[in-house]
């Protein structure tokens, strides 16, 4: 022990070995206590940046709202779609691809379904993981407001007509329900 007035105290029987142990752990509390670790300024600092982000987090609130009530005709449009979406048979054998966003996907259809998907009255429209079939104008309308959701929407090209005199494969004809 260091402190030779402990050493007496003990010898002489005046003190037990479990109280002068809680007198040197409240010592080391002390002296803990009295340091100054930077604590304080640490507590101002957290509360600053707290108090920071609870205002940057309230201004980005208001401009989320002023943004989804500018873009009430979207979310009006996302309720229409999944309304007027058409169902898909659940026993329909025939594979219809098409790309979204670099990815092939699947619907299976039926004859009439497929038809009308390759003759342009309906269209398909991918939100949030879910593919709808939905009639041809109300694609051209998600196309138009928001054309990252629009998965397939059949586009009449011009080109498309030309034929070249020289085709050499001008008497076969490509058909248009060619499945890749």
């Amino acid at each position: 022990m260091a402190n030779p007035f402990q050493e007496q105290l003990l010898k002489a029987g005046l003190v037990s070995k479990q109280k002068v142990q809680k007198a040197k752990t409240q010592k080391k509390r002390d002296r803990k206590a009295k340091v100054d670790d930077g604590s304080a300024a640490l507590k101002q600092e957290i509360a600053a940046k707290k108090k920071a982000q609870a205002q940057k987090d309230k201004a980005l609130n208001e401009q989320r709202f002023e943004e989804a009530s500018e873009k009430g005709l979207v979310r009006g449009l996302v309720t229409e779609f999944k309304r007027l979406a058409i169902k898909l048979p659940q026993h329909a054998e025939l594979k219809f691809n098409y790309t979204f966003n670099n990815k092939i996907f699947s619907l299976y259809v039926d004859d009439k379904l497929q038809s009308q998907l390759l003759n342009g009255q309906l269209g398909i429209v991918r939100h949030e993981e879910t593919s709808y079939l939905v009639p041809h104008k109300l694609a051209e309308r998600v196309n138009m407001l928001v054309p990252q959701w629009c998965g397939y929407l059949w586009v009449q090209d011009d080109k498309a007509e030309v034929v070249e005199e020289d085709d050499p494969y001008a008497d076969y004809v490509i058909p248009d329900d060619l499945m890749w």
